[in-house]
């Protein structure tokens, strides 16, 4: 059951957890996940949001299935806090996309896409299609990998703009400013898949 009274997660204590787990302490594994259980959840929570009660897929099995993915990876080298944050974002789009492919193929491709594969937008409620927001970044990421990178942070990480700047180890105007550009793109680009 979620606490919302629960504090959140100290960054520096997560950061710590993180570079143990990624020196391959098993214990440390079972200790981070407790401490940044809420934030995940809060995050696929919000992936859910005005979708059917029925759907297939919850948010605490796409928490899990990210956890277990991230935890598992052999090549977990975590920086912080926000990293961390970041890699789980881009687990539970593949997880996410992989999904809905899934039920794209099994039902009437139209129907399906409408009633599982709509998440709402970082900036706002309204629901977007996340097989077109993952064709459009794949066009983006042949363009622009820097871009590409940038929108799924924002899109599914939800990061800030200041995380984003940490994150990509750049300014923070640099990332408005990229951020300006790359949103009115992937805009275009989400109205002609719909068109």
């Amino acid at each position: 059951m979620e606490n919302s009274d629960q504090p959140a997660a100290d960054p520096v204590e997560v950061t710590q957890l993180l570079k143990r787990v990624s020196a391959g302490d098993s214990a440390a594994a079972g200790d981070l996940l407790p401490l940044i259980y809420q934030e995940l959840r809060a995050r696929a929570g919000a992936y859910f949001r005005g979708q059917p009660a029925n759907h297939t897929l919850q948010p605490t099995a796409l928490v899990h299935e990210a956890y277990l993915k991230l935890i598992n990876a052999s090549d977990s080298s975590w920086k912080s806090h926000a990293h961390f944050s970041a890699v789980a974002a881009m687990a539970m789009r593949q997880i996410l996309t992989d999904h809905a492919r899934k039920r794209v193929a099994n039902q009437r491709a139209q129907q399906a896409r409408e009633e599982v594969t709509c998440i709402p937008t970082p900036s706002n409620d309204s629901l977007v299609d996340v097989l077109a927001v993952d064709d459009a970044l794949s066009k983006l990421s042949k363009l622009s990998p820097q871009q590409a990178r940038l929108v799924e942070l924002r899109f599914y990480g939800g990061l800030s703009m200041q995380e984003l700047a940490e994150v990509l180890n750049t300014s923070l105007s640099s990332v408005e400013r990229e951020w300006r550009k790359v949103r009115a793109w992937l805009l275009l680009e989400l109205r002609e898949s719909n068109a």
